[in-house]
């Protein structure tokens, strides 16, 4: 099967795939992780803006592929690629700033077991900045959607906690509550506006304060739940059938009452929308830094001229749209 031809036959599976089991996939959830990838294809500064514009549904739509390979696909790399328990490393000044050290001072078992998300997305950065130099476009729209996903993973504060679910504090159902049934509810009037993407001189550095910052959130976090639940009665938290039983999602996740979560929206105070904008600008410094570093390579012959061109008035109407902190495009279905 000549390259082009496999490689178009490869996309076109992993669409179906998609299509046919986007309802199991988690995370931010697509809602959170397509909005992040949509807004940051906004975010781009030309010439990058307009190749990225011409495939925008893609990327946006792919923005939850690598849940698809951890839950569905129950591939076994995938799954540490999406976290980091850093309590579990030690003191964090002595934790290995590269994938070669960490390997070097960890066993693969750990680091199964640990995450490995930062080093992960330095690699993913060097293999994104390859396929620029090379212009190898189906590449660049995976590469760059994958990055989206896992810059929205880490800057989900609990994807870098031991304690990721609340089951070392008897918090459990919290994670989904934070990343998926929050922004779900309250996510229409957040703003997705970041400005333009910047220049990442140091992506080592960068990955890590992204890491570090979402950190120090993780515990905030958690404890706003503790203390909202102590002026709640039990049976006011989480949804409940009429016999009783808790209601969950198809996800078979718990859901918590509508005043619950309005009054933990109102405790965060803008938390959840900063993590989300925060990962919109993440992942547009990323993708426009390693197009820089690829030497800014030409992109406008990888699309027809035609694509463009026809895009070019949706382009502006969405760019105008974007800039009052608004997205275009985006059906997901919410699942609380």
């Amino acid at each position: 099967m000549p390259r082009k031809t496999s490689l178009q036959f490869k996309k076109r599976v992993w669409i179906i795939l998609f299509l046919i089991v986007i309802p199991l996939i988690l995370g931010w959830g697509a809602y959170g992780h397509e909005r992040i990838n949509r807004a940051a294809v906004m975010a781009l500064p030309s010439p990058l803006l307009e190749f990225f514009y011409n495939h925008i549904d893609f990327v946006t739509q792919e923005s939850s592929v690598p849940d698809l390979r951890k839950y569905t696909l129950r591939d076994k790399a995938e799954h540490p690629r999406h976290y980091i328990d850093l309590e579990n490393f030690g003191i964090l000044d002595s934790i290995p700033l590269t994938m070669k050290e960490a390997k070097i001072k960890f066993s693969d078992s750990f680091l199964d077991s640990n995450g490995i998300l930062p080093w992960y997305l330095m690699e993913s950065m060097e293999k994104l900045t390859r396929a620029f130099k090379e212009k190898r476009k189906t590449e660049i729209l995976f590469l760059a959607a994958d990055i989206g996903h896992y810059l929205g993973d880490a800057n989900m504060p609990l994807h870098t906690s031991a304690n990721h679910d609340g089951q070392l504090t008897n918090q459990r159902g919290i994670h989904a509550f934070w990343e998926a049934q929050l922004p779900e509810m309250f996510g229409s009037d957040y703003n997705f506006y970041t400005g333009e993407a910047k220049y990442i001189e140091n992506i080592q550095s960068e990955t890590w304060d992204i890491i570090l910052r979402s950190h120090r959130l993780a515990d905030t976090l958690l404890m706003i739940d503790r203390e909202l639940k102590k002026s709640f009665s039990p049976d006011s938290i989480l949804v409940k059938s009429a016999d009783g039983k808790l209601s969950k999602n198809k996800f078979n996740q718990v859901i918590h009452t509508l005043n619950y979560a309005k009054q933990y929206h109102l405790k965060a105070n803008g938390m959840i929308e900063r993590q989300l904008r925060s990962a919109i600008r993440s992942t547009s410094n990323f993708w426009y830094t390693a197009w820089i570093n690829a030497g800014k390579p030409d992109l406008s012959e990888l699309d027809p001229k035609e694509l463009t061109e026809r895009n070019r008035k949706n382009l502006k109407d969405e760019l105008s749209l974007w800039k009052k902190g608004k997205l275009f495009g985006i059906q997901s279905e919410t699942d609380f």
